[in-house]
């Protein structure tokens, strides 16, 4: 029999009944976080985390965006965070993408007149690109920091492919080590919240997972020729988890008339935890280009 609700406890050992979640299609809790805005929002913003993190490292993003009027929402992906589901395992990487349009759609019912923009940064790139190919008119408008659209050409020759498909048919629990932290930011006190904080997943990534990866940057580069939604991408040419030439691909490819490459140099992965001066301006950059996406505020009668 499934356990009631009321038993059922984060990772954490934290009862969901006590936090904000939703459960989706596979009856699994996703542990959810909001950044409402204190008078009518003006837009919904959805952010999608990346591989091995959670909801909660955005939350300067959040709040900012929250100050700018704008309803901010966000879950911890399945297996990831305070969420259930196996630790970065899963068994399509098309569920982060249907629980991520369930969770629009929630938010979409309460506020049915309001645009959708999607904020995806990493893993959470892939995420929100094929979410948004799902339902190509239903946004206003998709930010990409450091966005996972191809996998690292070193690593993804058609050789190495090949032995990766092989020893997840073989081996799919095999651990590849785990993502180094210290090419998430040049701000070693960034790198060392990232290695201190227990909600972030520390441990090796299993090949099925990887496989996933894979597949999900595979369908992205299909999809690309098609493209037409509005997009911002920013990222850093010293990334060394996310490609560049992915963000590169994806601007020069999709044949969008709303489009902009920002390339901040000499940057790491996680831009908005990067260096001080990278983070204000990536901050400024994301702010500013969905503002000039928003609809005119009502006019105030006198």
């Amino acid at each position: 029999m499934p356990e009631p609700e009321a038993a059922l406890r984060t990772p954490q050992g934290v009862p969901y009944a006590d936090l904000k979640h939703f459960v989706n299609a596979d009856g699994q809790h996703l542990f959810s976080r909001y950044w409402e805005p204190d008078g009518p929002p003006r837009a919904l913003v959805f952010v999608a985390h990346g591989a091995g993190e959670h909801s909660g490292l955005y939350g300067e993003i959040g709040q900012t965006l929250k100050e700018q009027s704008l309803f901010v929402f966000a879950h911890d992906h399945v297996g990831h965070g305070q969420s259930e589901g196996d630790r970065m395992n899963i068994k399509d990487f098309q569920v982060f993408v249907r629980d991520s349009l369930q969770h629009i759609d929630l938010m979409k019912g309460r506020h049915p007149d309001l645009p959708v923009f999607i904020i995806g940064h990493s893993m959470g790139g892939a995420i929100s690109i094929l979410t948004a190919c799902e339902r190509p008119n239903d946004f206003a408008g998709v930010v990409l920091i450091a966005p996972m659209v191809r996998m690292n050409p070193e690593s993804a020759t058609p050789f190495k492919v090949f032995l990766a498909k092989l020893a997840n048919q073989i081996a799919p629990s095999l651990s590849l080590g785990s993502i180094k932290s210290k090419w998430i930011s040049r701000d070693q006190k960034q790198v060392e919240a990232y290695d201190a904080d227990e909600l972030n997943h520390h441990g090796g990534m299993r090949v099925s997972f990887a496989t996933q990866l894979l597949t999900a940057t595979e369908q992205i580069e299909r999809q690309l020729p098609a493209i037409t939604w509005p997009f911002l991408v920013l990222h850093g040419n010293a990334d060394k988890l996310c490609d560049i030439t992915g963000s590169q691909m994806m601007f020069e490819l999709a044949p969008s008339k709303d489009k902009k490459l920002k390339v901040y140099d000499g940057a790491y992965h996680a831009l908005h935890h990067e260096l001080p001066e990278t983070a204000g301006s990536v901050l400024k950059e994301l702010t500013g280009w969905i503002s000039e996406r928003l609809p005119a505020p009502p006019s105030q009668s006198s």
